[in-house]
């Protein structure tokens, strides 16, 4: 990998800014001031530093966010916040995507990375991948629309779903249910509910695979993946 580059996608700084540093010989790969930034460096071998400073390379990012209300989850939005604005500089500049999107007033657990390979698996209908949401239903939820969620129900647009599990925890004037699906339809759990003539009013997603949400994170906070959580999802690419 080009040195320059390198600088550059750890956020080091611009092209321009990296340029100069490397004029200004606050540069080093192993231990030896360097000004040209085209020079090839192997970042699991090589030494680098700017100002003293160990470069650690990282090629991905994971970072779960407990996503607020209000935001869309997309990278870039002309009239709204998106969740990447809620990112510092030191992690935007992975130029991390949401891995499935949740709506604009859906709150829980977003999955941030620029591992397009590993956002694949996780979202592809063909992987089954469970999606777990914890939802406040207005209007009685009863055991015939828990049978219908397992049968599939047929959405407005003639679409028939695939099964899902749906658990009641509290049946009444408003309801409260956990939902497990395994695809990822436009505003698919609020439509499926709209099915049997209820609706949703609080939605908020709890688990994507074997990745839950962090309960100490509040709402609108992230961090990166654990150990375990990151060998989870690096598994799924193998």
């Amino acid at each position: 990998m080009r040195l320059d580059k390198l600088l550059a996608n750890m956020g080091v700084g611009s092209r321009k800014e990296v340029k100069s540093l490397l004029k200004k010989k606050q540069v080093t790969v192993n231990h030896s001031i360097t000004k040209d930034g085209s020079i090839h460096v192997d970042p699991n071998v090589d030494l680098v530093k700017v100002n003293n400073s160990v470069i650690h390379y990282q090629k991905y990012t994971y970072i779960m966010m407990n996503k607020p209300p209000g935001y869309i989850s997309a990278t870039e939005d002309k009239k709204d916040k998106t969740v990447i604005d809620l990112l510092p500089d030191h992690l935007r500049h992975f130029k991390p995507f949401p891995v499935g999107r949740l709506d604009k007033d859906t709150e829980g657990l977003l999955l941030l990375t620029n591992d397009g390979e590993l956002a694949h698996q996780l979202t592809s209908p063909k992987k089954d991948i469970e999606k777990k949401y914890y939802a406040k239903i207005k209007g009685r939820v009863t055991h015939t629309d828990v049978e219908n969620f397992l049968s599939g129900v047929t959405l407005d647009d003639g679409y028939h779903t695939k099964p899902a599990k749906l658990d009641i925890i509290k049946s009444g004037h408003i309801s409260e249910v956990e939902i497990i699906i395994t695809e990822g339809k436009y505003h698919q759990v609020k439509r499926m509910f709209e099915s049997v003539n209820k609706k949703v009013i609080y939605l908020q997603r709890m688990e994507m695979g074997e990745l839950s949400l962090d309960t100490s994170l509040a709402v609108g906070a992230f961090r990166e993946l654990n150990h375990a959580e990151l060998y989870y999802c690096l598994s799924l690419k193998k």
